[in-house]
Parts: structure tokens; sequence; C-alpha cells
């Protein structure tokens, strides 16, 4: 009998114990499902080897994640998109080799990195501060493989076209900043948005669930089944920054930076590899085409039923390609060694 209750003592203390971490999930996705997305991204940072770190100079801080060293292969730089921050490439890293070195920043004035002022925000703003990143954690010692998606493939284009010496190859996914000659659904809302001298409701800028489910069918052709509670925790997420968004999307479809990367395309030197949704919505895949024209040696890489989030829609299909790219290039360099 004394031996039936220590056995079920042992019942009693094991289901509570377990009982605590399972109750307090459940009430952190029904009552703090912002707190459980920041806890998401910790725990996959620690599970894929990313540490956070930050980088000071003259007053301005750069926040970002990394991981690997330096060595036979190039670094990698990644910039990500308007409005997202430095863990929108964990998908990515997840099906990278572990050696390789992957620096992920904050662009500027997202997340973790300094926000200061518009002049910042522009795409030759982002590329300065991203070049003063470079610098501050000497990544340009050897040149690098510089990859952006969206408003960070346009801010890497006119970064490798400024500063041609330090990239070494570069990957662009979905960029703006092209002429691009058929019109999107992204492109219809911001005429609409253009005649209403922008009081109307910016679609990337969502401040309800309903709108961020919105803002995710527009980037995403893949339909992913997100749960209310998650969507709630993402708008609140993002609520804090929503002015500071506001300010960057004016910066970036103002007349300065809008075709930014369409202009400075003939300037680029690196060898270039463009990877886009055939499904994107935001930015038509028929940019594809026009970087193609004037630089005719890049590789094209088109992904069937992808739309514009290609790092969240194909992250395994999308790593395979930067590394098979990477080596490539690599393998290029050194047979042109030889051949002199």
């Amino acid at each position: 009998m004394a031996a039936d209750l220590d056995v079920a003592n042992l019942f009693v203390i094991g289901g509570a114990t377990l009982a605590i971490p399972i109750l307090a999930f459940i009430a952190s996705f029904l009552l703090w499902p912002s707190a459980l997305i920041k806890v998401y991204y910790w725990y996959w940072r620690r599970t894929l080897g990313l540490q956070v770190r930050y980088a000071d100079c003259g007053g301005y801080r750069f926040c970002f994640s990394c991981r690997g060293k330096p060595g036979m292969r190039p670094s990698i730089l990644m910039l990500h998109g308007f409005s997202a921050h430095k863990d929108t490439w964990l998908t990515l890293v997840k099906y990278l080799p572990k050696h390789l070195h992957i620096v992920c920043v904050d662009m500027p004035g997202h997340e973790g990195t300094s926000r200061t002022n518009t002049e910042d925000y522009s795409i030759q703003g982002q590329v300065r501060r991203i070049h003063q990143f470079v610098e501050t954690i000497r990544l340009s010692r050897k040149p690098f493989h510089l990859v952006g998606t969206s408003m960070g493939g346009n801010v890497a284009g006119v970064y490798a076209a400024c500063y041609p010496s330090e990239i070494c190859s570069m990957t662009l996914i979905c960029p703006d900043g092209i002429r691009h000659p058929c019109e999107t659904k992204f492109d219809n809302h911001l005429q609409d948005l253009e005649h209403s001298n922008y009081t109307l409701n910016i679609p990337l800028i969502p401040t309800t669930p309903e709108e961020m489910e919105d803002m995710f069918r527009l980037c995403s052709h893949v339909r992913f089944k997100i749960p209310q509670q998650i969507l709630q925790g993402l708008v609140d997420v993002r609520q804090p920054h929503n002015t500071f968004y506001q300010d960057v999307f004016m910066e970036i479809v103002g007349e300065e930076s809008r075709y930014a990367l369409h202009d400075h395309l003939h300037l680029i030197a690196a060898p270039l590899q463009v990877i886009w949704g055939k499904k994107d919505q935001v930015v038509d895949v028929s940019g594809a085409a026009v970087i193609a024209d004037v630089l005719p040696g890049c590789r094209v890489d088109l992904l069937e039923n992808c739309g514009h989030s290609v790092v969240m829609e194909r992250p395994c299909r999308t790593a395979k390609l930067l590394l098979e790219f990477i080596i490539l290039q690599q393998g290029a360099k050194a047979g042109t060694k030889k051949s002199t």
C-alpha cells in the first residue's frame, strides 16, 4: 500500500512538474503571444548556433547575429527586407553548412540597430550605414558574398555598385528597386496610396490581425495556417514601430530610392545570382529579365509556386541554390588563378 502510494505521489509530482511548463505555454499563447514569438526566435537562434552581437561606431549601434568564422569560403552578409529583422534568415541558415561564416544584420533603424533620422532610411543612406557596419566588424578584410532580399536586395545591389572591391559575389532575392514592365497587386496598392496622398493604410504595415493575414497573402504564394493569437502577437510586436516603418516606407518609395538598384545595375561588377518567386505579387518576376538584360552574365533562378517571401516559402531550395552559386564562383576563381 505504501509503495502504491509512493508511485501515486510520483505520478502526481511528475504530472504537476509537466503541467507547469504546459500551462505556462498555453498562457503565453493566449495572453502574451508577442512574448512567445520572441522566445521562438531566441530558441531557433540558439538551436542553429547563431550568436547575437553588437557593433558600436561613433555613437551608432548595429545589432547582428553570426555563426562560424572566416575560412576558405567567403563570409556571407545577409540584408533583410522592409520592416523585417535579422531573424528573417533563420529558415535559410538552417540549411547552410555550419562551417560557413554567416552575418545577419538588422538594417538601419530596424530591431536592435540604432534609429536616427530619415537620411539613414533612403537606399543610399542604408548603403552608407551598412558600409559603416562592414568596416566596424572588419568584414571586408576579404571580399565577401552579399545577399539581399526585397528592400535589402535594393540596398545590396547599390552597395555592390558603390564598393565593388569588397564583394566577391552577390545574390539578390526578389529585389526591390527595378523598373519591371509588369504591374503587381502591390503596384496597384501603391498607386491607390499615391492618389490618396498616402492617407490609406499601407499593406506592408498591418495594424490588426486581419491586416496581418492580408499581408501574408500578399507576400506569400504558399498559404500558411497561422493561429489568430500568433497573428495578434505579430501585430503587437510591430505596433510600437509602425511610425518608423511609415518613415522608411516613404523614403524607399521616394524618387531617389524607388529605382536605385536599376540605376546602379551597370556599375555592378561582381558575379550575380538572381532568385525570384514566379508568383511574386509585390515585385514582379519580370524584373529578373530586366536585370539579365543589363547584366547578361548573371545567373537567374526562378522558383515555381513561390511568392515574394522566398526565404520563408522555399528555404531549402534557396539555400541549395545559394551554396551552389558560391561554390561555382570559388571554383571559377581557382581555375583563373591556375591558368595565370
